[in-house]
């Protein structure tokens, strides 16, 4: 079937080439729409229509290599695992493919949440600054306390009839924490833009996210923008909410904290792979980070 530019959240399964399992249907999923996939070995390029409610993918179980592009773009690459997210502002369609990279079937779940529930959630958390407050699109992140609530929704999405009361009461909680953990201020100003284009913080961000434990350079970063390094560096951060060097060192201390938790390394070679030859250094990083020294959130893990 012909694929539009734009489409509502509860038609955006239409649109996926994977198999959708179970869909989210009835009183219950009125306001949080919630449809689980498995998805085939690899695909071709599929076009994504463009929603009016940001979307998340969770990634349920499997492996797979992600690549995503604004029309005419560059084509953005992830590796994604259980636990893995994407959020997606609408705004614009995009293209995407992918790959399976293990043996367990790639299953994942989309969840979007009615914009009055987003902008009820925006006035409690950024109060009279919402109307400045826009989420950000995130590719390939991961994030523990969103995987316990997206649990608890599939839990619901599996039953033989979900709470509506439960459904809503995550879909708040879920809302709250985007905007908590996701959101960016934007202020207008009288030359234009005050950020950068959509496609353009995505391009960058996932270069970054490929060499964090590079040196970090702004002219390099500005260069691939196309930006002075003053212009780029307020571009950037009216676009994130974080200086390009503080998200650098955020990209590096997330890194670590995944091979703290998940790999018997030393404090000392994640040190080296984050790219601080001085573990004291790191060290200093990390517990302004997490509060914590790496040997401390090591064992609390």
């Amino acid at each position: 079937m012909p694929i539009p530019e734009t489409t509502s959240a509860e038609e955006l399964k239409h649109y996926h080439s994977g198999k959708c399992l179970i869909a989210g249907v009835g009183r219950a999923w009125k306001e949080v729409k919630a449809f689980f996939y498995v998805q085939p070995e690899s695909s071709g390029i599929q076009h994504v229509p463009s929603v009016n409610e940001p979307i998340l993918h969770w990634v349920k179980s499997g492996e797979a290599k992600i690549q995503e592009r604004d029309l005419g773009g560059p084509w953005i690459f992830s590796r994604v695992r259980r636990g893995s997210f994407f959020l997606t502002v609408g705004g614009s369609s995009y293209d995407c493919r992918w790959n399976v990279l293990s043996k367990e079937p790639f299953q994942f779940m989309i969840v979007s949440i009615d914009l009055a529930i987003l902008q009820e959630a925006l006035r409690e958390v950024i109060g009279n600054n919402a109307d400045c407050a826009r989420l950000r699109n995130i590719s390939g992140f991961e994030d523990e306390a969103l995987n316990t609530l997206m649990e608890q929704l599939y839990a619901e999405l599996i039953r033989r009839k979900a709470s509506r009361t439960c459904v809503m009461s995550i879909g708040r909680m879920i809302a709250v924490h985007l905007i908590r953990n996701y959101t960016t201020m934007t202020r207008p100003t009288p030359h234009g833009n005050s950020a950068l284009p959509g496609y353009k913080l995505r391009q960058i961000t996932a270069w970054m996210a490929e060499h964090f434990a590079e040196n970090f350079k702004l002219d390099q970063l500005a260069a691939r923008a196309n930006q002075s390094k003053f212009h780029f560096h307020r571009l950037f951060k009216n676009a994130t909410g974080t200086a390009p060097s503080q998200y650098h060192i955020q990209l590096r201390m997330n890194a670590a904290k995944r091979l703290l938790r998940e790999t018997p390394k030393s404090v000392m070679e994640i040190s080296l792979e984050m790219g601080y030859s001085n573990p004291s250094h790191f060290a200093r990083l990390f517990r302004r980070d997490t509060g914590l020294s790496p040997s401390d959130y090591r064992r609390q893990r």
